[in-house]
């Protein structure tokens, strides 16, 4: 707050100066009484002006709200009584809300001692200049914490200097007329009540009994910010349309002192006062307000004097002593409730009773003693740490509100973010952080959906998730917590913050220069308060704290050097006990190195802890601690040893991005590209090859099969220049991929068994870092589609066992999940559902526990086929929807053409033909375009298929369909889908009395296969033949 005496050059000219001196003095202590009243502190005296803290030294919860009621005080109080009337002091005040450094600048000088720094006081500073005298101005930020608690006058955006952008600013007018604390903090309206459905419904049995004549008394316990006041506010939505009567009964941090206030302010509203109302029409007001069948003119009087209205002898004076008068008061206000519970049931709020004031407290005593014998129902609110004596009362219950859980955490981050769409690795760090506390919840999605979405989404692709700030409406609540428990356990909590949300008591007294029985002692203290979480005793303790967001507040207290020098101690601690045989997370080393400073040990711990977690195939984990190696790595001097470092480093981006995100992810692409410009810089041959790799299968599953395949044939010709086993290996398994999806299934074979026959399982490791998944499991997977394809069903099917006993061994999730989605392929080819089913059930689950959303959309997929193939297409439809388009969001697009058929297929089970139709059109266009022609023929032939079942007298287009299905699947040697398209025809022909000619087509095919006489083509070929 900045306060600035108005008129003082005028004061000075016309005063003498021991005069002026006095008079400023007088105003200085006056200005500083109201001050310390509100819990703030003069900072500074700058000429006649004051620069005044509130939340520093000592922070409270409702900081912003005590500085504006401290203003306004300030402008309405005369400051130098005892001076000429005509030299009556006027003053202007502006305040501000945000971070600032308060301490010395150039030393111990006591001049700069409470120096303050940062853009919050200038900002107050140059509002205070835009009120008029005795008047307040506040900022949007501030008056968004204070919310409804005060009137005021929109000022619209104005210019300040030293300030880019115009400010919102407000004038402060009068404290505001809310009825209730939580209605002026909070929006109009209120966020959905998620998690609370069996707290709502105790509380609606309690208004059944109430409302029945038993009377009930209800008390909500729990920490700040749980949600006490909404659940309250959710059982007045059930019970609007009732015929009942609402007294609503609010404590207020600023009145604890006063005396009955929540009863006074209660009886105001309830009578409807207004400011401008006079005595007499006051007067009236509240006997209108009392029951007519009691004494209206005595209950009158006696609680006129309570509300201090003057009596003005309108009613039978009332003469008793104090006690006598405040004892029939109590008993008015009692009758009063009879005479309402006896014409409708009653329901009685009573909000933050920690906050009570005694009397309040003796006359709710006496409330609740009433109500069990009257159709009143009480609801009291407060936190933990008071406590109440009425819970040995049979009408008495205790409602203790818990945390939401991580459900329904996300259902209310997803509430309160309505229309806009959070990406799922935002909600969780939303729920994480704010665990489970409503409030916290709520004001955190606020904050995260203020920032813009590009900004959102950059933080999701880019980078690791960084760490949420606290919001400005959560900060001082929190920062009174911290500075309530004493300055050495704040001290701990702070060393705590810095290891982390959990924290050891063996790490803590590494780091902390103080002794056993003080760390102990703070430690008690910061349990005590509910700050943090204990378990056994030290030094084998470990402490957790309660919510992420006070380790974020605690933290935020130390400047950034204190926080650096804190760092480097907790790194060179936890590398003593590593030094000692201590395992240590090399992830907590990299956090701990990275704040100190220092970036190159932080770099390498970061690529260590991102191989052990993609190791474990722990993908997401591995993305974010390779990224974060790689962010502060360009922090470092360009040089060879950097660059060597960066290519190690996108190399192993790329093999785990492939599995989190699939091959064809834009960032996928560039950590390759990336790695490929780096290698040919440093001429570094084996590491190029690996980054060739990368690019092709990139590009290959794309959809760019020419770019692909010009890229697998460079590796394998430079593969074997420089007579490299594992690298060969590589190249045979790119080309032998990539002929088969261009269509030549010979030359994939080839490719692929010289592959298999070069791999070595010594090694093992440096393949699948290279491929993201076990090499020989990738080469059988493709070996037997090819061979399924050629028409070998019988090794194609022990081929894909193989290669699923091989994954499973490996205990390797991505080679499996890349077994399983082969086996579905191959399996579908063979038109087995009920294999395809098995292996696509298993796919979903595990791609859904690793997080791998490339394969979870094929899974989904082949779910979606096999379900229609069962005779529900409707919900196979969807599924295959799904799939697809998680396919499409990956960029994948080289197998796209197949799942389009599958769609049209199941259309077709629900007789939409053309749209099947359709979707073959798009499927061979996108064949056409991308060269990906292995499933051409059948798209042909499935083709003609529909056209046959959608238009009378498509039999010549379908003929041609057939026909073109035929000459691809023979230019392929595609036997299988050569024998299948063969039958497709054959059975036209049949039909048109053309049988010589439909033996003639299929009986050469047919006799060309020599095993797989147990899949379907080759039974349907066999008994059309027989009918033939």
């Amino acid at each position: 707050m900045f306060c600035d005496l108005v008129g003082s050059t005028a004061l000075a000219t016309k005063l003498d100066p021991e005069d002026l001196r006095d008079i400023i003095a007088e105003y200085r202590d006056s200005v500083a009484a109201v001050v310390r009243k509100y819990g703030g502190t003069v900072s500074r005296y700058i000429g006649d002006g004051m620069l005044i803290l509130f939340g520093h030294p000592s922070a409270h919860e409702d900081d912003a709200e005590r500085a504006v009621r401290a203003a306004l005080e300030i402008a309405a109080t005369r400051h130098a009584p005892g001076a000429p009337a005509e030299f009556e002091l006027r003053v202007r005040l502006g305040l501000a809300t945000g971070l600032v450094v308060v301490g010395d600048l150039i030393g111990s000088e006591a001049a700069e001692a409470q120096a303050v720094l940062g853009e919050t006081p200038n900002l107050a500073a140059r509002l205070q200049a835009l009120a008029e005298p005795d008047g307040v101005v506040i900022p949007e930020d501030t008056r968004r914490l204070i919310g409804g608690l005060f009137d005021y006058e929109n000022l619209g955006a104005v210019t300040l200097k030293g300030f880019a952008a115009p400010v919102q600013a407000w004038r402060v007018l009068r404290e505001g007329t809310a009825e209730s604390r939580f209605e002026a903090l909070h929006p109009s309206v209120l966020a959905p009540l998620v998690g609370r459905e069996e707290d709502l419904a105790r509380l609606e049995r309690s208004w059944r009994h109430a409302r029945a004549g038993t009377g009930q008394v209800m008390l909500l316990v729990g920490e700040a910010g749980i949600g006490k006041s909404r659940l309250v506010a959710a059982l007045q939505e059930r019970i609007e349309r009732e015929p009942h009567t609402c007294l609503r009964y609010f404590c207020s941090p600023h009145h604890q002192e006063s005396a009955l206030y929540p009863f006074i302010a209660q009886l105001q509203r309830a009578a409807g006062f207004d400011r401008e109302d006079t005595p007499t029409t006051k007067l009236d007001k509240l006997r209108a307000l009392l029951s007519p069948a009691l004494s209206p003119n005595e209950d009158a009087a006696i609680l006129a004097e309570f509300l201090s209205i003057p009596n003005d002898n309108l009613y039978l004076p009332v003469t008793s002593t104090p006690q006598q008068k405040k004892e029939r008061s109590f008993a008015a206000l009692v009758r009063q409730l009879e005479a309402l519970a006896q014409r409708r049931p009653i329901m009685i709020v009573f909000e933050d009773m920690q906050w009570i004031d005694p009397s309040s407290r003796e006359l709710l005593d006496r409330t609740v003693d009433r109500v069990a014998s009257l159709p009143v129902l009480v609801l009291i609110t407060y936190r933990p740490e008071f406590q109440l004596v009425w819970t040995g009362k049979p009408h008495v219950s205790l409602l203790v509100l818990n945390r939401l859980d991580q459900n329904a955490g996300a259902a209310l981050i997803r509430s309160v973010a309505g229309g806009q769409t959070l990406p799922t690795e935002i909600v969780n760090e939303i729920a994480e952080r704010t665990d489970g506390v409503p409030l916290f919840v709520e004001e955190l999605t606020k904050a995260v959906l203020e920032t813009s979405p590009q900004s959102i989404a950059r933080a999701i692709s880019f980078a690791p998730l960084p760490g949420l700030a606290v919001p400005a409406t959560l900060h001082a609540s929190l920062m009174a917590r911290l500075d309530r428990i004493g300055p050495i356990a704040k001290e701990v909590a702070q060393i705590g913050a810095a290891i982390g949300r959990e924290f050891s008591y063996d790490l803590l007294a590494s780091v902390a220069q103080r002794c056993d029985n003080e760390l102990r002692a703070a430690l008690d203290r910061l349990i005590n308060t509910g700050l943090v979480f204990g378990s056994v005793e030290p030094p084998d303790a470990n402490f957790l704290f309660k919510h992420a967001l006070v380790q974020d507040a605690a933290y935020g207290t130390m400047l950034r050097g204190q926080r650096r020098e804190l760092h480097a101690r907790i790194a060179g601690a936890l590398e003593e006990r590593l030094a000692r045989g201590i395992q240590e997370q090399p992830e907590i080393l990299a956090h701990h190195c990275g704040h100190a400073g220092l970036a190159e040990k932080a770099v390498s711990y970061w690529q260590e802890a991102g191989e052990r977690s993609k190791a474990r195939s722990a993908m997401t984990e591995a993305i974010a601690q390779m990224r974060k190696a790689l962010d502060l790595l360009s922090q470092l001097p360009d040089a060879p040893g950097r660059q060597r470092t960066e290519t190690e480093l996108q190399l192993a981006l790329g093999g785990a991005l492939i599995a989190a995100k699939g091959h064809a992810a834009e960032e996928t692409g560039r950590a390759y590209a990336r790695a490929r410009c780096l290698c040919e810089a440093l001429n570094d041959t084996p590491n190029l090859l690996k980054a060739l790799w990368g690019e092709f299968v990139h590009y290959h599953v794309r959809g760019e099969t020419d770019r692909s395949h010009r890229i697998a044939e460079n590796l394998l010709d430079l593969a074997g220049r420089q007579n490299d086993a594992a690298i060969l290996v590589a190249g045979h398994r790119a080309v032998g991929d990539s002929w088969l999806h261009r269509g030549q299934l010979a030359l994939a074979r080839t490719h692929l068994e010289r592959g298999l026959a070069l791999y070595d399982p010594a090694q093992q490791r440096s393949l699948t870092a290279l491929f993201a998944e076990n090499a020989r499991v990738a080469m059988l997977s493709f070996l037997s589609l090819t061979c399924g394809l050629l028409g070998f069903a019988d090794q194609a099917r022990v081929q894909s066992s193989d290669a699923l006993a091989e994954a499973r061994d490996s205990s390797h999730p991505i080679s499996l999940a890349f077994a399983l989605s082969v086996a579905c392929r191959l399996h579908f080819v063979l038109e087995d559902a009920g294999m395809v089913g098995q292996r696509a059930d298993e796919l979903v689950a595990l791609t859904t526990e690793q997080r791998f959303a490339f394969f979870l959309a094929m899974g989904t997929a082949y779910r979606g086929w096999t379900l229609a193939e069962a005779g529900d297409p409707e919900a196979g439809v969807d599924l295959l929807r799904r799939g697809i388009e998680g396919f499409q969001a990956s960029g994948a697009a080289w197998t796209l053409p197949f799942y389009l058929a599958q769609l049209a297929a199941a259309e077709a089970k629900r007789a939409r033909y053309e749209t099947g139709l359709g979707q073959l059109s798009d499927a061979l266009a996108l064949t056409q375009k991308s060269g990906v022609r292995w499933f051409e023929a059948e798209l042909h032939r499935r083709r003609g298929e529909l056209m046959l079942r959608a238009r009378p007298g498509a039999e010549a287009d379908a003929e041609t369909e057939f026909r073109h299905a035929i000459a691809i699947a023979h230019q392929q040697e595609a036997k299988l889908w050569e024998l299948r398209s063969a039958v497709s025809l054959a059975r036209l022909w049949r039909d048109q009395d053309r049988g010589d000619e439909a033996r003639g087509l299929l009986a050469p095919v047919y006799g060309w296969f020599n095993e797989g006489f147990d899949v379907r083509d080759l039974k349907e070929s066999k008994a059309l033949l027989e009918e033939l």
